[in-house]
């Protein structure tokens, strides 16, 4: 058992109690985050997601559960008013259902920050890096910044699924009682659209959120390191195999000052708006321009960046960039929000120094 102390370390309060919580849940998620190499980050990737489905899923059950109690009534007995205000009292039932999970994910969240900050660290200074074993300044910020970040994300998550269902409910009741269904048909469909919102969407989602929440804590990693050491710049490195997207295709090989991402990282962690903090940082998304060609671009701060062209795809092959036009210069990628991984949903791209 953890003992106690006055001390107010979240970091080290944050592995003390995680320490208990995944002896209990028996999943040694330490010998998983070796995230050097490409397998090892998928590992890592996995194990995690897999513990966060498993912290969430009995909140999201009781949510769907909450929410088919409340909507299994005669909707053709009620006024329009009071099937608004049913649907709104149904909503609020599953919020507060779901509404702890962001706080409880907080402390596996933290124990592995933790540890993949240290397996980056240990692989740094193995491939030479000068730097100390312990946590600098940086990593310690960065632990707190990637916690305390993307347990906001789950939660503004869980407002869009509410409000996505409730907009989905009203349609369902509408539809229902227009086409003469009953009591019964009607409370089906509701509880197949809860399910889908509040539990089916999870799976999928927590493999973005852990891959996302394992690539950034090993950037922020990285570039701790990179600064602690003296490097000025550093490289993007993908992962070129048949699954490597377009973005990440292009992106390889570019440089970035490290600088800019410690500047990055200051304006992030100064926000408490997981919307500003995505306007800081935007992923890539790929649009199809009106020449019918596909675009790398990013939407921040009210305007769209073209990060490049996509002239030829390399998607489904090894070893091949593709072919490019319109593209940035290593310059301009700063700012336009191109900083460090992860650069989009599952991204596998990691940093090298340019020594």
């Amino acid at each position: 058992m953890c003992g106690t102390s006055a001390t107010d370390d979240l970091i080290r309060h944050g592995r003390c109690a995680a320490d208990e919580l995944l002896a209990v849940l028996g999943v040694p998620l330490q010998k998983a985050f070796d995230v050097a190499t490409p397998r090892g980050f998928d590992a890592a990737v996995s194990r995690l997601a897999a513990l966060l489905r498993r912290l969430s899923r009995k909140s999201e059950v009781e949510a769907v559960r909450q929410t088919v109690a409340v909507l299994d009534v005669d909707w053709r007995a009620m006024t329009p008013a009071q099937r608004s205000q049913l649907v709104l009292r149904a909503l609020a039932d599953a919020g507060r259902a779901v509404q702890g999970v962001h706080e409880q994910i907080r402390v596996p969240l933290g124990r592995a920050a933790s540890d993949v900050v240290s397996a980056t660290r240990s692989d740094g200074r193995r491939r030479g890096l000068a730097i100390a074993a312990d946590f600098n300044a940086v990593d310690r910020r960065a632990v707190a910044y990637v916690v305390r970040a993307n347990s906001l994300f789950v939660r503004d998550e869980y407002g869009r699924r509410l409000d996505w269902f409730g907009i989905e409910a009203k349609r369902i009741v509408a539809r229902g009682l227009e086409d003469g269904l009953g009591r019964d048909e009607i409370a089906g469909d509701l509880a197949r659209a809860a399910n889908a919102a509040m539990v089916q969407r999870s799976s999928s989602y927590w493999d973005v959120i852990a891959s996302s929440f394992v690539g950034e804590s090993r950037s922020l990693s990285q570039i701790s390191s990179y600064a602690e050491a003296g490097i000025e710049r550093f490289v993007l490195s993908a992962v070129l195999d048949e699954h490597t997207t377009d973005t990440c295709r292009f992106l390889d090989g570019k440089v970035i000052q490290t600088s800019d991402a410690l500047q990055m990282l200051d304006r992030m962690e100064s926000s408490d708006d997981p919307a500003a903090i995505k306007q800081i940082r935007p992923w890539v998304r790929e649009r199809l321009g009106e020449d019918g060609k596909r675009a790398l671009v990013v939407d921040r701060d009210g305007g769209r960046s073209v990060l490049a062209v996509v002239e030829r795809s390399g998607v489904g092959a090894r070893d091949d960039r593709g072919a490019f036009s319109r593209a940035l210069s290593n310059r301009d990628l700063a700012p336009a929000g191109i900083g460090f991984p992860p650069f989009h949903g599952l991204c596998r791209t990691t940093t090298l120094p340019d020594v």
